[in-house]
């Protein structure tokens, strides 16, 4: 009768080392890889775009492809920062979307996409700022897993996140 309550524990623990470590273990390398497929997704885009200079519809189409054939989905948040045609001209005023004497015009996700519609591409001056953010909105099985322990322990969620930003030359 003693011995029962030690084999039942000897069993969920053999359990827990043979089945449930490996598999957390193989979804968090397949999160870690799907981490670095997105960075590397992101990055050739903002690079692709900063050096053009040109942001087209076709560039923009290939990007969200890419991120879907990881097969989750993705969220993806842009923002650019048009340099202001006059450059270099005087300001007697100041503001904080000022960098010297330059102004910037933001555009985001939405007009961003709306442009791309009607015009079919953007084309942006040297000196204009790309970013872009890649946030998951679908959580992995590692993601749920972590989530689980951060809420027990308190902490935040875990999620794939990619950020980019370049400078057009």
């Amino acid at each position: 009768m003693k011995d029962i309550p030690i084999t039942i524990g000897a069993i969920v623990l053999t359990v827990i080392v043979i089945i449930v470590i490996p598999v957390i273990t193989m979804a968090d390398r397949f999160d870690t890889t799907t981490q670095t497929e997105v960075d590397a997704i992101l990055s050739d885009f903002v690079e692709e775009v900063r050096t053009t200079g040109k942001l087209t519809q076709e560039k923009y189409s290939q990007l969200t492809t890419n991120l879907d054939s990881l097969g989750y989905t993705f969220d993806v948040e842009m923002e650019i920062k048009a340099l202001d045609e006059n450059q270099r001209k005087k300001a007697s005023q100041t503001a904080k979307d000022k960098i010297g004497e330059n102004s910037y015009y933001s555009y985001y996700t939405s007009q961003i996409e709306e442009q791309l519609e009607n015009n079919g591409s953007i084309t942006l001056i040297p000196g204009s700022i790309v970013s872009a953010k890649v946030i998951n909105t679908n959580p992995t099985m590692a993601q749920q897993m972590k989530n689980f322990m951060y809420k027990v322990v308190g902490n935040d969620t875990a999620l794939i996140v990619s950020s980019k930003a370049g400078m057009v030359q």
